[in-house]
């Protein structure tokens, strides 16, 4: 199998490399377009999801990552999340549109309201406790129906498996915790 790519333009995409060789995977940074060619899957990790607008235009590959994600999986974590939605709001903005979903901007407060947390999780991983690191954060505001709320903070959905597509608006790659990761690996080996 192709190893996963990590886009690396903008946040902490060496912890998500990391996180992933805990799942058991090969993964690569990307940068370029031609990059994109050499993974199987791809995680966008968070960071400021308008910085890493202008930076995916700068370098040509908001078009190539949207053909990308027409055809094999990414997950998005955080501002990763905010660009694979459909419609993003305070303030509105591009994305990829890549999954049926609204999500709000920094809706969780600024970086002085960061917190840490335990989710229960919910189908699928019914029983599974995970640890969740929200660093000014989106709030996902409207699942779509292909959907599957895997699990929920104060009521709102926060871990969604879109089929081919997984977002989080938390940060799993701050944690110990591989079960995130391995899911996504999995959703790729398949």
């Amino acid at each position: 199998m192709k190893p996963i790519g990590v886009l690396a333009l903008q946040g902490d995409f060496e912890a998500h490399q990391k996180a992933l060789a805990r799942a058991g995977a090969d993964s690569v940074l990307v940068r370029t377009a031609a990059e994109l060619q050499n993974v199987a899957g791809l995680v966008i990790p968070g960071g400021e999801s308008t910085t890493m607008l202008k930076l995916l235009r700068l370098e040509n590959l908001f078009e190539p990552l949207r053909e990308f994600g027409q055809q094999r999986p990414i997950f998005g974590t955080c501002a990763g999340a905010i660009l694979l939605a459909s419609e993003v709001s305070s303030p509105q903005q591009e994305s990829l549109g890549l999954v049926d979903m609204a999500i709000e901007r920094n809706a969780y407060g600024r970086q002085l309201d960061s917190r840490v947390v335990r989710l229960a999780a919910e189908d699928g991983l019914t029983g599974k406790e995970l640890e969740a690191v929200f660093i000014r954060a989106p709030i996902i505001r409207r699942v779509g129906e292909t959907g599957r709320v895997l699990a929920r903070y104060l009521g709102d959905p926060v871990l969604v498996d879109f089929g081919r597509h997984l977002v989080a608006t938390f940060h799993p790659e701050l944690t110990p915790d591989p079960t995130v990761h391995r899911m996504f690996v999995d959703r790729v080996a398949r």
